[in-house]
Protein backbone atom coordinates (compact mmCIF):
# COMPACT_ATOMS: atom_id res chain seq x y z
CA UNK A 1 0.00 0.00 0.00
CA UNK A 2 1.47 3.43 -1.10
CA UNK A 3 1.84 5.90 1.99
CA UNK A 4 0.36 9.33 0.86
CA UNK A 5 2.29 12.39 2.59
CA UNK A 6 -0.45 15.36 3.45
CA UNK A 7 1.54 17.35 0.72
CA UNK A 8 0.87 15.29 -1.38
CA UNK A 9 -1.82 16.32 -4.32
CA UNK A 10 -3.46 13.32 -4.31
CA UNK A 11 -4.28 13.26 -0.61
CA UNK A 12 -5.89 16.51 -1.23
CA UNK A 13 -9.70 16.46 0.05
CA UNK A 14 -10.13 12.65 0.46
CA UNK A 15 -13.09 11.35 2.76
CA UNK A 16 -13.46 8.20 4.59
CA UNK A 17 -15.01 6.29 1.38
CA UNK A 18 -11.88 6.89 -0.92
CA UNK A 19 -9.48 4.50 -1.44
CA UNK A 20 -10.97 1.90 0.85
CA UNK A 21 -10.25 -1.93 -0.33
CA UNK A 22 -13.79 -3.47 -1.31
CA UNK A 23 -12.80 -6.58 0.58
CA UNK A 24 -15.12 -8.21 3.06
CA UNK A 25 -13.49 -8.72 6.49
CA UNK A 26 -16.54 -11.00 8.77
CA UNK A 27 -15.29 -10.16 11.88
CA UNK A 28 -12.06 -9.22 13.85
CA UNK A 29 -11.14 -9.71 17.73
CA UNK A 30 -7.98 -8.19 19.37
CA UNK A 31 -7.92 -9.15 22.66
CA UNK A 32 -4.10 -9.04 23.37
CA UNK A 33 -1.77 -7.90 20.35
CA UNK A 34 2.34 -8.72 20.51
CA UNK A 35 3.75 -6.75 17.56
CA UNK A 36 7.86 -6.22 17.81
CA UNK A 37 8.58 -5.02 14.54
CA UNK A 38 10.15 -1.97 12.94
CA UNK A 39 7.88 0.32 10.61
CA UNK A 40 9.72 2.02 7.83
CA UNK A 41 7.13 4.50 5.95
CA UNK A 42 6.87 7.24 3.53
CA UNK A 43 6.76 10.70 5.29
CA UNK A 44 2.94 11.71 6.75
CA UNK A 45 1.44 14.19 8.89
CA UNK A 46 2.16 14.10 12.71
CA UNK A 47 6.16 14.14 12.73
CA UNK A 48 8.75 11.24 12.85
CA UNK A 49 7.89 7.78 14.41
CA UNK A 50 9.82 7.53 17.38
CA UNK A 51 13.01 5.23 16.26
CA UNK A 52 15.71 4.29 18.52
CA UNK A 53 17.57 0.67 19.53
CA UNK A 54 18.71 -0.80 22.64
CA UNK A 55 21.87 0.63 21.75
CA UNK A 56 20.68 4.24 22.29
CA UNK A 57 19.23 2.70 25.38
CA UNK A 58 22.42 1.88 26.91
CA UNK A 59 24.04 5.03 25.23
CA UNK A 60 21.15 7.03 27.44
CA UNK A 61 22.44 5.22 30.50
CA UNK A 62 25.95 5.87 29.80
CA UNK A 63 25.29 9.58 28.99
CA UNK A 64 23.10 9.72 32.29
CA UNK A 65 26.03 7.84 34.04
CA UNK A 66 29.02 10.26 32.50
CA UNK A 67 26.73 14.07 33.22
CA UNK A 68 23.41 13.40 35.62
CA UNK A 69 21.20 15.76 35.48
CA UNK A 70 20.88 16.18 31.98
CA UNK A 71 18.23 17.66 30.07
CA UNK A 72 15.96 16.25 27.09
CA UNK A 73 17.11 17.83 24.94
CA UNK A 74 20.78 17.79 25.31
CA UNK A 75 20.73 13.71 25.58
CA UNK A 76 18.55 13.93 22.32
CA UNK A 77 21.49 15.62 20.88
CA UNK A 78 23.91 13.38 21.96
CA UNK A 79 22.08 10.14 20.82
CA UNK A 80 21.78 11.76 17.44
CA UNK A 81 18.18 10.78 17.43
CA UNK A 82 14.37 12.93 17.84
CA UNK A 83 13.22 14.15 21.21
CA UNK A 84 10.26 12.24 20.55
CA UNK A 85 12.64 9.05 20.24
CA UNK A 86 14.57 10.33 23.52
CA UNK A 87 11.24 10.53 25.40
CA UNK A 88 10.43 6.82 24.52
CA UNK A 89 13.36 6.27 25.94
CA UNK A 90 13.28 8.12 29.18
CA UNK A 91 9.25 7.61 29.70
CA UNK A 92 11.03 3.33 29.74
CA UNK A 93 13.37 3.96 32.04
CA UNK A 94 11.27 5.93 34.43
CA UNK A 95 9.31 3.21 34.47
CA UNK A 96 11.23 0.63 35.57
CA UNK A 97 12.84 2.96 37.60
CA UNK A 98 16.24 3.25 36.94
CA UNK A 99 15.68 7.29 36.42
CA UNK A 100 14.02 10.47 37.90
CA UNK A 101 13.05 13.23 36.18
CA UNK A 102 12.63 16.62 37.74
CA UNK A 103 12.97 20.46 36.56
CA UNK A 104 17.23 20.16 36.52
CA UNK A 105 17.04 17.47 34.28
CA UNK A 106 17.33 13.85 34.08
CA UNK A 107 18.92 11.77 37.36
CA UNK A 108 19.99 8.64 37.24
CA UNK A 109 18.40 6.60 40.46
CA UNK A 110 20.43 3.94 42.81
CA UNK A 111 18.71 1.17 40.45
CA UNK A 112 19.93 2.77 37.07
CA UNK A 113 23.58 2.48 38.31
CA UNK A 114 23.15 -0.83 38.80
CA UNK A 115 21.87 -1.36 35.45
CA UNK A 116 24.79 0.71 34.04
CA UNK A 117 27.17 -1.96 35.72
CA UNK A 118 25.30 -4.48 34.75
CA UNK A 119 25.92 -3.45 30.95
CA UNK A 120 29.23 -1.87 31.59
CA UNK A 121 31.37 -1.65 28.28
CA UNK A 122 34.66 0.31 27.11
CA UNK A 123 34.44 1.74 24.21
CA UNK A 124 36.64 3.28 21.81
CA UNK A 125 37.48 3.87 17.94
CA UNK A 126 40.82 2.22 17.10
CA UNK A 127 43.09 2.25 13.43
CA UNK A 128 42.98 -1.23 12.39
CA UNK A 129 43.65 -1.36 8.72
CA UNK A 130 44.18 -5.20 7.18
CA UNK A 131 42.46 -6.66 10.68
CA UNK A 132 39.00 -4.96 9.14
CA UNK A 133 36.92 -4.26 6.20
CA UNK A 134 35.35 -0.82 6.43
CA UNK A 135 36.54 2.71 6.94
CA UNK A 136 36.08 3.24 10.57
CA UNK A 137 36.50 0.93 13.13
CA UNK A 138 34.97 1.18 16.83
CA UNK A 139 36.31 -1.20 19.54
CA UNK A 140 34.14 -2.43 22.57
CA UNK A 141 35.68 -4.50 25.71
CA UNK A 142 33.43 -6.57 27.28
CA UNK A 143 34.85 -7.89 30.66
CA UNK A 144 35.04 -11.30 31.31
CA UNK A 145 32.22 -12.59 28.91
CA UNK A 146 35.43 -14.66 26.89
CA UNK A 147 33.31 -18.16 28.39
CA UNK A 148 29.98 -16.90 26.36
CA UNK A 149 31.93 -16.35 22.49
CA UNK A 150 32.34 -19.83 20.05
CA UNK A 151 33.90 -18.17 17.16
CA UNK A 152 32.66 -14.80 16.91
CA UNK A 153 30.53 -15.32 14.11
CA UNK A 154 27.32 -14.93 16.32
CA UNK A 155 28.72 -11.20 17.03
CA UNK A 156 29.62 -10.66 13.75
CA UNK A 157 25.88 -11.12 12.07
CA UNK A 158 24.73 -9.15 14.95
CA UNK A 159 27.04 -6.26 14.20
CA UNK A 160 25.85 -6.37 10.86
CA UNK A 161 22.20 -6.70 11.68
CA UNK A 162 22.65 -3.34 13.82
CA UNK A 163 24.18 -1.42 10.15
CA UNK A 164 28.14 -2.14 10.61
CA UNK A 165 29.56 -3.78 7.47
CA UNK A 166 31.22 -6.32 9.33
CA UNK A 167 32.70 -7.34 13.29
CA UNK A 168 36.28 -8.81 14.69
CA UNK A 169 35.41 -10.51 18.12
CA UNK A 170 39.17 -11.60 20.08
CA UNK A 171 39.20 -12.39 23.79
CA UNK A 172 41.82 -12.61 26.44
CA UNK A 173 43.25 -16.36 27.69
CA UNK A 174 46.39 -16.76 29.67
CA UNK A 175 47.53 -12.94 29.23
CA UNK A 176 47.30 -13.40 25.86
CA UNK A 177 44.56 -11.54 23.05
CA UNK A 178 43.69 -14.19 20.67
CA UNK A 179 41.04 -14.97 17.97
CA UNK A 180 38.04 -17.00 19.47
CA UNK A 181 38.69 -20.99 19.01
CA UNK A 182 42.09 -21.06 18.16
CA UNK A 183 45.62 -20.47 19.75
CA UNK A 184 46.17 -18.12 17.30
CA UNK A 185 47.10 -14.75 18.29
CA UNK A 186 46.87 -11.44 17.13
CA UNK A 187 49.40 -9.31 15.42
CA UNK A 188 51.68 -7.60 18.28
CA UNK A 189 51.13 -4.49 16.77
CA UNK A 190 47.81 -4.78 16.91
CA UNK A 191 47.86 -6.01 20.34
CA UNK A 192 49.69 -2.83 21.52
CA UNK A 193 47.21 -0.70 19.85
CA UNK A 194 44.93 -2.56 21.93
CA UNK A 195 46.44 -2.58 25.09
CA UNK A 196 47.12 1.36 24.90
CA UNK A 197 43.29 1.67 25.06
CA UNK A 198 42.29 -0.71 27.42
CA UNK A 199 43.36 -2.02 30.69
CA UNK A 200 42.93 -6.02 29.29
CA UNK A 201 42.30 -8.43 31.42
CA UNK A 202 41.86 -12.41 31.23
CA UNK A 203 38.02 -13.11 30.14
CA UNK A 204 37.79 -10.36 28.06
CA UNK A 205 36.01 -10.06 24.92
CA UNK A 206 37.08 -7.00 22.35
CA UNK A 207 34.54 -7.09 19.77
CA UNK A 208 35.40 -4.50 16.73
CA UNK A 209 32.86 -2.96 14.77
CA UNK A 210 33.46 -1.68 10.77
CA UNK A 211 31.47 0.28 8.91
CA UNK A 212 31.86 3.32 7.20
CA UNK A 213 31.97 5.64 9.43
CA UNK A 214 32.35 5.68 13.70
CA UNK A 215 28.73 5.66 14.27
CA UNK A 216 27.45 3.03 12.39
CA UNK A 217 30.85 1.23 13.55
CA UNK A 218 30.48 1.66 17.27
CA UNK A 219 26.62 0.75 17.05
CA UNK A 220 27.35 -2.54 15.38
CA UNK A 221 30.14 -3.22 18.26
CA UNK A 222 27.63 -2.05 21.54
CA UNK A 223 24.49 -4.01 19.73
CA UNK A 224 26.90 -7.28 19.38
CA UNK A 225 28.54 -6.78 23.30
CA UNK A 226 24.68 -6.26 24.46
CA UNK A 227 23.86 -9.72 22.83
CA UNK A 228 26.31 -11.11 24.69
CA UNK A 229 25.92 -9.87 27.84
CA UNK A 230 22.08 -11.41 27.68
CA UNK A 231 20.62 -7.48 26.80
CA UNK A 232 19.83 -4.97 29.57
CA UNK A 233 17.83 -5.57 32.27
CA UNK A 234 15.08 -3.47 31.30
CA UNK A 235 11.18 -4.68 31.42
CA UNK A 236 10.76 -5.08 27.56
CA UNK A 237 7.26 -5.79 27.45
CA UNK A 238 4.52 -3.21 26.65
CA UNK A 239 4.88 -1.05 29.12
CA UNK A 240 8.43 -0.32 28.15
CA UNK A 241 6.30 0.70 24.86
CA UNK A 242 3.37 2.28 25.98
CA UNK A 243 2.27 3.79 29.03
CA UNK A 244 -0.58 6.38 30.08
CA UNK A 245 0.87 8.98 29.15
CA UNK A 246 1.98 8.28 25.48
CA UNK A 247 1.86 10.74 22.41
CA UNK A 248 0.23 9.91 18.66
CA UNK A 249 3.74 9.71 18.06
CA UNK A 250 4.29 6.80 19.96
CA UNK A 251 0.72 4.73 19.35
CA UNK A 252 1.34 5.25 15.60
CA UNK A 253 3.75 2.06 14.79
CA UNK A 254 1.22 -0.13 16.72
CA UNK A 255 -2.19 1.86 14.96
CA UNK A 256 -0.67 1.42 11.84
CA UNK A 257 0.00 -2.11 12.03
CA UNK A 258 -3.36 -2.96 12.72
CA UNK A 259 -4.65 -0.29 9.73
CA UNK A 260 -2.66 -2.71 7.26
CA UNK A 261 -4.46 -5.79 9.43
CA UNK A 262 -7.70 -4.59 8.80
CA UNK A 263 -7.10 -3.89 5.20
CA UNK A 264 -7.04 0.07 4.66
CA UNK A 265 -9.94 1.09 7.37
CA UNK A 266 -9.45 4.31 9.44
CA UNK A 267 -7.77 3.64 13.16
CA UNK A 268 -7.87 5.95 15.47
CA UNK A 269 -5.91 5.96 19.13
CA UNK A 270 -5.23 7.95 21.82
CA UNK A 271 -3.27 7.30 25.69
CA UNK A 272 -5.08 8.12 28.74
CA UNK A 273 -3.72 11.40 29.17
CA UNK A 274 -2.55 12.82 25.75
CA UNK A 275 -4.17 13.31 22.61
CA UNK A 276 -3.80 10.72 19.59
CA UNK A 277 -3.79 10.14 15.44
CA UNK A 278 -6.39 9.23 13.16
CA UNK A 279 -4.92 7.16 10.10
CA UNK A 280 -7.05 6.56 6.74
CA UNK A 281 -5.85 5.65 3.56
CA UNK A 282 -2.05 5.37 5.13
CA UNK A 283 -1.69 8.71 5.93
CA UNK A 284 -2.03 10.62 9.77
CA UNK A 285 -4.78 12.83 8.69
CA UNK A 286 -4.89 14.06 12.41
CA UNK A 287 -2.02 13.74 15.42
CA UNK A 288 -4.03 15.96 17.79
CA UNK A 289 -7.02 13.75 17.63
CA UNK A 290 -9.73 12.20 20.40
CA UNK A 291 -13.33 11.37 19.92
CA UNK A 292 -16.08 10.14 22.32
CA UNK A 293 -15.79 6.36 22.14
CA UNK A 294 -12.17 6.25 23.06
CA UNK A 295 -12.81 8.35 25.91
CA UNK A 296 -15.52 6.60 26.78
CA UNK A 297 -13.34 2.93 26.39
CA UNK A 298 -10.82 4.82 28.36
CA UNK A 299 -13.01 5.44 31.19
CA UNK A 300 -15.30 2.13 31.68
CA UNK A 301 -11.87 -0.10 30.71
CA UNK A 302 -13.67 -2.12 28.41
CA UNK A 303 -14.74 -3.38 24.47
CA UNK A 304 -17.44 -0.80 23.29
CA UNK A 305 -19.39 -1.36 19.35
CA UNK A 306 -21.37 1.26 18.98
CA UNK A 307 -22.44 3.77 15.71
CA UNK A 308 -20.66 6.90 16.75
CA UNK A 309 -22.99 9.76 17.10
CA UNK A 310 -20.50 12.71 17.00
CA UNK A 311 -17.13 13.71 15.14
CA UNK A 312 -16.14 12.70 12.00
CA UNK A 313 -17.11 9.19 12.10
CA UNK A 314 -20.88 10.06 13.23
CA UNK A 315 -23.27 7.19 12.03
CA UNK A 316 -20.53 4.94 11.35
CA UNK A 317 -19.95 1.49 13.22
CA UNK A 318 -16.57 1.90 15.16
CA UNK A 319 -15.34 -0.68 17.65
CA UNK A 320 -12.67 0.26 20.41
CA UNK A 321 -10.95 -1.54 22.72
CA UNK A 322 -8.52 -0.76 25.88
CA UNK A 323 -5.11 -1.63 25.90
CA UNK A 324 -4.56 -2.49 29.57
CA UNK A 325 -1.34 -3.15 31.79
CA UNK A 326 -1.29 -3.76 35.01
CA UNK A 327 -4.94 -3.86 35.54
CA UNK A 328 -4.74 -0.64 34.49
CA UNK A 329 -6.43 1.23 31.56
CA UNK A 330 -3.63 3.06 29.55
CA UNK A 331 -4.56 3.90 26.13
CA UNK A 332 -7.83 2.61 23.82
CA UNK A 333 -7.39 1.88 19.96
CA UNK A 334 -10.56 1.74 17.61
CA UNK A 335 -11.29 0.20 13.92
CA UNK A 336 -13.88 2.78 11.88
CA UNK A 337 -16.27 0.37 9.45
CA UNK A 338 -16.47 2.98 6.75
CA UNK A 339 -17.16 -0.25 4.36
CA UNK A 340 -20.63 -0.79 5.88
CA UNK A 341 -21.67 2.97 4.71
CA UNK A 342 -20.87 0.98 0.79
CA UNK A 343 -23.74 -1.80 2.23
CA UNK A 344 -20.92 -4.25 3.00
CA UNK A 345 -22.17 -5.74 6.27
CA UNK A 346 -21.65 -7.51 9.11
CA UNK A 347 -17.66 -6.17 9.08
CA UNK A 348 -17.89 -5.25 12.89
CA UNK A 349 -20.43 -6.54 15.58
CA UNK A 350 -22.14 -4.37 17.40
CA UNK A 351 -22.84 -7.17 19.94
CA UNK A 352 -20.86 -10.09 20.91
CA UNK A 353 -23.70 -11.76 20.00
CA UNK A 354 -23.85 -10.84 16.37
Amino acid sequence: MRRRSAADPDAAGRGPLDGADRGRIMFISMDVITIHMTLQRGPRLGGPIPKFKDYHVWKSLCHLNESSPIGRKRLATKLEIGEGSTRSILNMLQDNGLVTINKTGVVMTSEGKECWRSAYMEVRYIDLDGLTIGEADCIVRVPGMASKVTYGCEERDCAIKAGAVGATTLVCSKGDILFPGSEHAVDPDVEAGIRDLFAVEDDDVLIIGTAPDRRAAEIGAVTAGLELIGGLRINRDLEGVLTERSTGNELISLAFAIHDLVGGLPVCAKSRDNLGIRIESGTVIDNAYTGAVLEEVITVGTTIRKIATSGPYKGIKVIVTPIELDNRIIAAIGVVDIRSMAGVNNLIRLRSDE
